[in-house]
């Protein structure tokens, strides 16, 4: 039985307003519903095994060659299949951070070493990661921002990170799923380093910013051409549906919708945490379309009892108890969240 190790489990917990997964809270584009719909007309047809219409419109949207870009069923294949293809000897990942890239590291039996990041730096990044980077570091995962703190690597840092990396021979992986909810991606996306660096790899995903987790689609960008060779090699060949290419080509072209979602991020992740702050809560700066922060024990059950759904932390490495992640929605479902938390402030104070 596999385990539930993330949020979203609306399967579980039926009619949830759920917090615990960080999607667009416009929710998914009717066109990308329509087109996923129209291709079903298509299955008894293998997917597209070039994917070329889907890896055309990436390249567009993200200007890089189509040369670059391997496509996977999520973000998370896209992670298991390079480590497959890279079988790093030594990994360094920060803690707390997304938790798929230490399974598909443990999965090749990888020697795992961790960078704790310390509350009272707030759980950002600082200096002291450069010297975990050393000669035997094989690989380093960054999520940028980091799930579930939404802290961002300042771009100054991630410079020297990239210099250090090239010193140690260390294959860097940067984790951008998030960066289409923050204020301003183009100084913080890595994409001119790939002209020169054939030793950083970017990973992207459709999941957040289209509110299309169901489909499973994700990509990296990469200028090695061996290793996406070698990453094509040894994946399944239609590891991406029908569907999904259908619902990735038109999803590609909702700009406006995507602004729009940027905008009511920005304007409701504000409202949340000085709401959350007036609480009580220890509120993060998260700059992603989460909030991250440290409230009592029991939240969880408590703000299910309103039949709202938020993420437990503590089974994120370096995290305990009393941690959770609440996605950014619209504001009557924000009140909501708002609420059923304030419910259990009043409880505890009582």
């Amino acid at each position: 039985m596999k385990k539930q190790v993330h949020g979203g489990d609306v399967y579980r917990f039926k009619n949830a307003l759920d917090f615990s997964s960080n999607m667009n809270p416009l929710g998914t584009p009717d066109s990308v519903i329509r087109a996923a719909r129209d291709s079903m007309e298509e299955i008894c047809n293998y997917p597209d095994i070039q994917q070329e219409k889907l890896i055309s419109g990436i390249a567009s949207w993200e200007g890089v060659p189509e040369q670059w870009i391997i496509c996977g069923n999520g973000a998370a294949e896209v992670i298991f299949t390079l480590v497959h293809a890279l079988k790093p000897r030594t990994a360094l990942l920060l803690a707390p951070t997304f938790a798929e890239y230490e399974q598909a590291l443990a999965a090749e039996n990888c020697q795992l070493r961790f960078h704790m990041l310390k509350e009272e730096k707030g759980f950002l990044p600082d200096e002291e990661l450069l010297t975990d980077i050393t000669e035997d570091t094989d690989i380093l995962f960054l999520c940028n921002p980091n799930n579930p703190t939404g802290r961002l690597v300042e771009p100054s840092l991630m410079d020297r990170v990239l210099q250090r990396c090239g010193e140690t021979g260390t294959f860097l992986v940067i984790d951008e799923c998030f960066q289409d909810f923050i204020p301003d991606p183009a100084r913080y996306t890595r994409k001119e380093d790939l002209n020169t660096n054939t030793g950083l790899f970017l990973l992207k995903a459709f999941t957040k910013r289209y509110a299309m987790a169901g489909l499973r689609l994700g990509y990296g960008l990469c200028s090695n051409r061996e290793l996406l060779d070698r990453m094509h090699a040894c994946v399944q060949p239609w590891n991406v549906s029908i569907p999904a290419q259908a619902a990735g080509v038109a999803a590609l072209l909702e700009k406006e919708y995507l602004e729009q979602g940027r905008e009511m991020v920005f304007r409701e992740s504000a409202f949340l945490k000085k709401e959350l702050r007036g609480l009580g809560f220890q509120v993060y700066d998260s700059m992603a379309n989460y909030i991250f922060f440290r409230g009592p024990e029991g939240l969880v059950e408590k703000a299910w009892s309103f039949g709202v759904l938020i993420r437990d932390c503590s089974n994120y490495r370096g995290l305990g108890p009393g941690y959770y992640r609440v996605a950014v929605r619209k504001h009557q479902e924000n009140r909501k969240l708002l609420k059923a938390l304030g419910a259990e402030i009043c409880a505890v104070d009582s």
